[in-house]
């Protein structure tokens, strides 16, 4: 569903980008993310843009454009999350490391029950500047009873 009104036209490709580029360096909702544009506007981080520059391509900070920057910034979210739960990938930890995990983590502890172990990765779309993450590894130990 859009949230713009009907004839309104779509934010320039550079506006969404800018909120973007926001969302990914403090993945907060509106209105934190607003003061995370604004700093950002404010030290040029993004290609060197203040906010003369933002304005020139639709980003405005008064009072009057916030209501179009949180329209924007609500979408921006909502795609960034959608994203990221598309790309959450469950990887199976092959038997012989689980049972190598599982004997490690259980060493002096009766098993009761069967033990859960869980491995999770979320991979992340990585900025050219930007380093690519290192998938984490969490795993539970668990005993039914």
């Amino acid at each position: 569903m859009d949230p713009r009104r009907p004839g309104e036209v779509a934010p320039p490709p550079e506006a969404v980008a800018f909120v973007r580029f926001c969302y990914r360096r403090r993945r907060v909702g509106w209105p934190e993310l607003y003061d995370e544009m604004c700093a950002v506007a404010s030290r040029g981080l993004y290609n060197g843009w203040g906010f003369t520059e933002l304005a020139e391509h639709g980003i405005g900070f008064s009072l009057h454009e916030t209501p179009g920057l949180a329209v924007i910034a609500q979408e921006v979210v909502r795609e960034e999350t959608e994203r990221r739960r598309r790309v959450v990938v469950d990887q199976a930890v092959p038997a012989s490391t689980a049972a190598d995990v599982v004997e490690v983590a259980t060493k002096g502890v009766p098993a009761v029950a069967p033990v859960v172990v869980a491995a999770v990765a979320e991979a992340t779309e990585v900025e050219t500047a930007e380093l690519a993450p290192t998938p984490v590894l969490r795993l539970a130990v668990a005993s039914a009873g």
